[in-house]
C-alpha cells in the first residue's frame, strides 16, 4: 500500500459540532488541515439518518438557545427557548456553510486506522490508501457506542430489550407495557414519550436523582443561573440550590422515587420537568433497580414485579476512538486520561476535542478547546518545548474543589467555570487572546 505525504497538514476526524470548530480554529491559525467525515453531511448525532445516531423524534436541547450557539453565530431569534433536533441540525449546517467549511471536508469517508510514527507523524488508513499527517485531531463524539449491561435472566425474557440509541418514534410504545431503565436526560425524555403513548409506563432507577425545571419564573434555567435572574416581587429564593430545586419540583418520594442522594451541583443536571407532569398525572410509575427477568416479568429490588413488553436501556455510552489502538491511552473508569481533557500526555501530536463532561452548553467550550489545539500546533522553539512538558506533567485542578458523585460518567467531570479559568490562564501564558465573535469568525 502506497503512502501519500501530508506531513504539512493536520488530519481532523469528525464533522460534528466539535470537528467544525476545530476546523474553524485551524483555518484561523493558518494551519493546513483536512477533515474526514464518515457520514454524508455535517451534524454528527443530530442527524437521525446517520447509522448509530441516538437521536429520537422528541429530542430537544437541554440548554437554551441563548447559551448554546457557536461563538459569533447565535441561534436564530425565531427558535424556541429549547430548540428541537431538526432546528439544531439545520443550525449546524448553516454554521458550516456560513464559515465555508464544507470545502475542507471529505464526506462518506471513514478513517479505519491511525498509527503514531516515531517522528510524531500519524499514518492514517482510509480504504486502500495511507497518508502520513503532521498531527491528528479527533472529534468523535461521546454517544456513538452504547453501554449495554446484561440483566440476569434476559435470555429467558419473552419481551424485547433495546438500548435507547435504537429508539426514535413514540409509536414504538403503542399498546405496550414499557420499562425505561435509567434517568439521564435521554432516558427521562424517552420515559415521557412512553408515559404519553404506552399502555403502561415505568421508570426504573437505582438511586435518587434531581430533576431541574427548564424554566425558573418563566426564564430558561441556564439564563436564570448564569445571568442573575430575579424572582417576581415578593418571592425570596433560597441561597441553597438544593432548597431552590426542591421548592420548585417538590418532594420526589411522593412518586415512589428515591430521595435525591446528591447535591444539585454534584451531578450532571437532568433538565426535564415534563417527567414531573407525567408522575403527577399517573402516566408513569417509579420502580427500583432490576434484580432479574423472569419470563415476561421484570423483578425489582423490592421484590415487586411487572409484566413488561419492552425494556429500553437508557444506560449511557462508552468513550471510544475505534481507529486508534486503545492501549495507547491510559484509562480510568472508561475515560482516556488527557491533559485538560484534550491532549495526549505522551503523544505530542494527538488531541481529542469533546471528550469532556460539564454542566454547561458545549459549543463554546469545544471552541475554547479547539483554540488550544490550534495554539499547540502553532508553537515553535522554547514555547513548544514548554507546552509539550506541560502536557506531560501539568495536572491542574479542573473541579475547583467541587465534589461529584462517584460514577463512571463523572470520572472526568469538570466544573465549567474552573475549567474556563484554567484554559484562560494557559492562553495568557502563551499570548493567545480570548475568543470573541470577531476573532472566531476571522477567515
Amino acid at each position: 500500500m502506497s503512502v501519500i505525504d501530508r506531513s504539512d497538514t493536520v488530519c481532523v476526524v469528525g464533522a460534528g459540532p466539535a470537528g467544525l470548530v476545530v476546523a474553524r480554529q485551524l483555518r484561523q491559525a493558518g494551519i493546513p488541515f483536512e477533515v474526514y467525515e464518515r457520514h454524508s453531511d455535517v451534524g454528527g448525532i443530530w442527524d437521525p439518518e446517520n447509522t448509530g445516531s441516538p437521536m429520537y423524534r422528541s429530542a430537544h436541547f437541554i440548554s437554551s438557545k441563548y447559551s448554546s450557539g457557536f461563538v459569533g453565530f447565535p441561534m436564530p431569534e425565531e427558535f424556541p427557548d429549547y430548540p428541537s433536533w431538526r432546528q439544531i441540525l439545520g443550525y449546524i449546517r448553516d454554521f458550516a456553510r456560513a464559515e465555508d467549511l464544507y470545502q475542507h471536508i471529505t464526506f462518506d469517508t471513514e478513517v479505519e486506522r491511525a498509527v503514531p510514527l516515531e517522528n510524531n507523524l500519524w499514518r492514517v488508513t482510509i480504504g486502500n490508501q495511507q497518508y502520513d499527517y503532521r498531527a491528528l485531531v479527533v472529534a468523535p463524539g461521546v454517544t456513538w457506542h452504547p453501554s449495554r449491561p446484561r440483566i440476569a435472566g434476559e435470555e429467558r425474557f419473552t419481551g424485547e430489550i433495546i438500548h435507547s440509541s435504537e429508539y426514535f418514534e413514540p409509536s414504538t410504545f403503542r399498546d405496550k407495557r414499557v420499562l425505561i431503565v435509567g434517568a439521564g436526560n435521554s432516558g427521562v425524555d424517552i420515559a415521557c414519550d412512553a408515559a404519553a403513548n404506552a399502555e403502561a409506563a415505568f421508570l426504573s432507577v437505582r438511586r435518587g436523582y434531581r430533576f431541574l425545571p427548564k424554566h425558573v419564573f418563566g426564564v430558561p434555567l441556564d439564563v436564570f443561573i448564569n445571568h442573575g435572574g430575579q424572582p417576581p416581587a415578593g418571592i425570596t429564593i433560597p441561597e441553597d440550590p438544593n432548597e431552590l430545586v426542591d421548592a420548585l419540583v417538590g418532594d420526589l418520594t411522593r412518586f415512589g422515587l428515591p430521595a435525591p442522594d446528591h447535591d444539585v451541583l454534584s451531578s450532571h443536571p437532568i433538565v426535564n420537568d415534563r417527567i414531573i407532569h407525567h408522575f403527577n398525572h399517573g402516566d408513569i410509575s417509579a420502580r427500583p433497580d432490576i434484580t432479574r427477568l423472569d419470563g415476561q416479568d421484570v423483578v425489582f429490588a423490592d421484590g415487586s414485579r411487572e409484566s413488561i413488553d419492552l425494556i429500553v436501556l437508557a444506560t449511557g455510552y462508552e468513550y471510544r476512538v475505534p481507529f486508534i489502538d486503545e492501549d495507547l491511552f491510559e484509562w480510568s473508569s472508561g475515560h482516556p486520561q488527557l491533559y485538560l481533557n484534550i491532549f495526549h500526555r505522551n503523544l505530542p501530536t494527538l488531541s481529542i476535542v469533546g471528550f469532556i463532561e460539564f454542566a454547561d452548553a458545549a459549543y463554546e467550550r469545544f471552541e475554547e478547546m479547539a483554540q488550544l489545539v490550534a495554539m499547540d500546533l502553532s508553537l515553535k522553539g522554547s514555547d513548544l518545548e514548554r507546552f509539550t512538558e506541560m502536557k506531560r506533567s501539568h495536572r491542574p485542578d479542573l473541579r475547583g474543589g467541587a465534589e461529584y458523585i462517584d460514577t463512571p460518567r463523572h470520572a472526568n467531570y469538570v466544573e465549567t467555570h474552573t475549567y474556563q479559568a484554567v484554559l484562560a490562564g494557559i492562553r495568557e501564558q502563551f499570548g493567545v487572546a480570548s475568543l470573541s465573535p470577531t476573532r472566531a469568525n476571522a477567515a
